[in-house]
């Protein structure tokens, strides 16, 4: 039986050595495997492991991984989630056995690392005009007659550079035509009459093939579910004229693909409403963000917030510091900072401090900014801090707070450590 090319790759993260290039590790473990740091079981809290420390929730990152698994099959969705959110393969591998289609990315670098592991459907959700990367694509495609691709295109200067540079590929390559969501917005054709010349433009080539109709609806302009769905009726209505003027000819199902972490609600119930059409349409949804979900951005933006009955999404990230100085009794510092912690949308939450052992809410503390290796907090007089003390943070965006760590112990409720997350950014 051949061997299975993820599961190998998988295996060699495992026989990676833990040196000083991973963060937060215990300094003792140099020279383990992964796997055999894995294995050991250690306590984050007295397994030797030194702050700064990013930490993920086994239970929550399961409860999370399930959840989308049994929405997306409630709506009848298709769901390839995006992988630009973790950069990292082996919860790629989770999510496909969690049923996941295939992954989305955004540039040839990432298309590269889940190629690296194994990944065999991949939808590009942006242009790629880039020669190098294309030609290298044809030669997987080539090379691999189970690799899918899919990618955006959204001009028709954009399908000549890309027909230039595919000229000795032996496959197509499969695009759908990007529609923008609305003036103002960012990539994506404007208009329905651009949307067809753009894919004239596919139909003049041998090297492109056009499989149906994208966009992201994150982008719609002062966007409220009025303006989403309307949007998104536009993107379905799209692609049932194409269908009606016979560009899908030849195909085994049509692409309709939407859905960042914001709106997928919305995503659900205009998909639902998609006509029948001549072909079976693979609705796909590409919600990234909820794997590891937040404490901040996304907690308030989540669509679960609207349809409470479906369920919802646990944050779990918590990015565990240590005090280091208590000058006064209004200020205290951790030493974690921007080098740590996600802090583009939100500051870190101060959540919880742990002394001897003893795990208690961080009443009476709030982070205030953040150095490039300090977190400044302010401490009211009810708050119990000393120099010393572990507090962990909660964290505002799943994107870059999985891209400040390469290697990201997971840990059980109780703080075993069960599993280690390999980043590539």
């Amino acid at each position: 039986m051949p061997a299975d090319p993820a599961a190998e790759s998988l295996a060699r993260l495992a026989a990676e050595r833990v040196d000083h290039r991973f963060k937060g590790l215990p300094p003792d473990a140099d020279g383990l495997t992964v796997g055999e740091l894995a294995g050991q079981r250690r306590n984050l809290f007295t397994g030797d492991f030194a702050t700064p420390v990013l930490a993920l929730s086994a239970e929550r990152l399961e409860h999370n991984l399930r959840l989308m698994e049994t929405y997306a099959a409630r709506h009848g969705l298709a769901f390839a989630p995006h992988g630009k959110t973790s950069m990292a393969p082996r919860l790629f591998q989770r999510q496909i056995e969690h049923g996941a289609w295939g992954i989305t990315l955004a540039v040839p670098h990432q298309v590269r690392v889940a190629r690296a592991f194994g990944m065999r459907r991949v939808f590009l959700a942006n242009e790629l005009v880039d020669a190098a990367a294309l030609r290298w694509i044809a030669r997987e495609l080539g090379a691999d007659p189970d690799f899918r691709f899919v990618c955006y295109v959204d001009s028709v200067r954009g399908v000549e550079l890309m027909d230039a540079a595919l000229r000795d590929a032996t496959r197509p390559l499969d695009v759908v035509v990007e529609l923008a969501a609305g003036e103002g917005a960012r990539t994506g054709v404007r208009t329905e009459a651009e949307c067809a010349a753009v894919a004239d433009a596919v139909a003049g080539t041998r090297t492109l093939r056009l499989v149906g109709v994208a966009g992201y609806e994150g982008e719609v302009p002062k966007a409220d579910t009025g303006r989403v769905t309307a949007w998104l009726r536009r993107l379905v209505a799209l692609a049932a004229e194409f269908d009606e003027a016979g560009r899908f000819t030849g195909l085994d199902e049509i692409v309709v693909s939407a859905g960042g972490s914001a709106w997928f609600d919305a995503v659900a119930e205009v998909f639902a409403e998609i006509p029948e059409l001549s072909l079976p349409v693979l609705k796909l949804l590409r919600s990234g963000a909820y794997v590891s979900h937040d404490d901040g951005h996304y907690r308030k933006l989540t669509p679960f917030n609207r349809v409470p009955e479906e369920g919802a999404l646990e944050p779990a990230f918590r990015l565990w510091t240590q005090v280091v100085s208590r000058p006064s009794a209004e200020q205290a510092f951790v030493n974690a900072g921007k080098r740590d912690a996600a802090h583009d949308l939100d500051l870190p939450f101060a959540q919880v401090i742990r002394r001897g052992g003893v795990e208690r809410p961080a009443t009476g503390v709030s982070v205030t900014a953040l150095s490039d290796q300090h977190a400044w907090l302010a401490t009211t007089p009810e708050a119990d801090l000393e120099v010393g003390d572990w507090v962990g943070l909660g964290l505002s965006h799943p994107c870059t707070s999985f891209d400040k760590w390469q290697l990201i112990p997971v840990a059980e409720a109780d703080g075993t450590v069960v599993d280690y997350v390999r980043t590539f950014f």
